[in-house]
């Protein structure tokens, strides 16, 4: 069956439009219309653009050389075409959307405002944490030493102690993939905290807690790994995801340096997440056995800064607090495996120097 409807027609050739009387034939899919050049034109409905506009309808076909246009603006003929088109499996994705409805409309839009939620949420920080790789190592240490002068510019560091810390860490095998630095500081704060170039700071006030050796064996332990697993700069990445996402899409190393040393006081109030800590933990813990060493001087530090620290929350590690998950993983770690443990009377006595 045909149905006709009057059009407007540009050709492409030349600039003034034609009428014509546009037919459609259900039965072939196609339009058909006549101009004074040419006898009879036929364009099929798969071949043809569909553009809906406030004045009609436009349909846009490609021509031997030419775009060629055609304009109608009756309504009935218009909304015959749609719904063949519909029926028939015509309509393009954005036309199939479009007809969907407004609930499934707002469906849709849930679901794309939740997937840029969890984008943010997850994937960016993700990927942010991701970003170190293509930042080069020596970075860390010039980025490190830059946080270490200011962070111990009105610091009490004890040289003597720190001498001792760090031959009683030469005593160790910490596994570690670049040089590590101990510095000691006369404070009354339960914290030790590792920065991106290996220096390690420990306060006196998380030592006077200590009541055996292998507790700061188990603390440096940790805080080394956390230096050979990069987890500070992992972490600033990770906080500052958002602004480094698209220099670390197009690979400029540079542009995420940049944004990191403009924020490297952050390394001061970095909390590094469960699973770098759970990871540090497990790493401390096999340097422990390594040295042969009593295992149990993590859980008893831990359960002792637990234990100790009702008036305020200890800042152990530049972390969460310690946590009843956190000792019971240690302790399951620790379950059903046999150490060799021999007393090292130099670290002992080191440790005592340090008391």
């Amino acid at each position: 069956m045909n149905q006709q409807a009057e059009a407007i027609l540009y050709d492409g050739k030349s600039s003034v439009p034609q009428s014509v009387i546009l037919f459609f034939n259900e039965h072939k899919h196609s339009f058909t219309f006549e101009t004074a050049a040419v006898y009879k034109n036929e364009w099929f409905i798969t071949d043809v653009v569909f553009e809906t506009l406030d004045t009609g309808l436009q349909m846009q076909h490609q021509g031997d050389d030419t775009i060629e246009i055609i304009k109608i603006a009756d309504a009935a003929f218009i909304n015959k075409i749609k719904v063949f088109r519909k029926e028939n499996g015509h309509e393009n994705w954005y036309e199939r959307l479009i007809n969907l409805g407004i609930k499934l409309h707002l469906v849709l839009a849930l679901l794309i405002l939740s997937i840029i939620g969890l984008t943010y949420v997850y994937v960016i920080p993700w990927f942010g944490e991701k970003s170190v790789a293509i930042i080069p190592e020596s970075y860390d240490d010039k980025l490190g030493s830059s946080f270490e002068e200011q962070s111990l510019l009105f610091s009490e560091v004890d040289e003597v102690k720190t001498k001792s810390l760090n031959a009683f860490a030469k005593e160790l095998q910490l596994n570690n993939t670049k040089p590590l630095k101990f510095v000691y500081v006369n404070e009354d704060v339960v914290n030790a905290f590792a920065l991106p170039n290996g220096t390690i700071v420990v306060y006196s006030g998380i030592v006077d807690k200590m009541q055996n050796y292998d507790e700061l064996v188990a603390l440096l332990g940790h805080e080394s790994a956390h230096v050979t697993g990069r987890h500070s700069m992992k972490m600033l990445c990770r906080n500052l995801s958002g602004y480094i996402f698209i220099s670390a899409i197009l690979g400029d190393a540079n542009g995420v340096m940049a944004i990191i040393g403009d924020n490297v006081n952050s390394l001061q109030s970095l909390s590094f997440s469960r699973k770098f800590e759970e990871e540090a933990d497990l790493k401390g813990l096999q340097i422990v056995t390594k040295n042969k060493v009593d295992p149990k001087g993590m859980s008893n530090l831990f359960k002792r800064l637990q234990s100790k620290g009702t008036m305020s929350i200890p800042q152990f590690l530049s972390s969460h607090p310690i946590t009843e998950e956190r000792i019971k993983y240690i302790n399951a770690l620790n379950s059903g495996e046999k150490h060799d443990i021999q007393e090292n009377v130099k670290l002992k006595k080191l440790f005592h120097d340090m008391k």
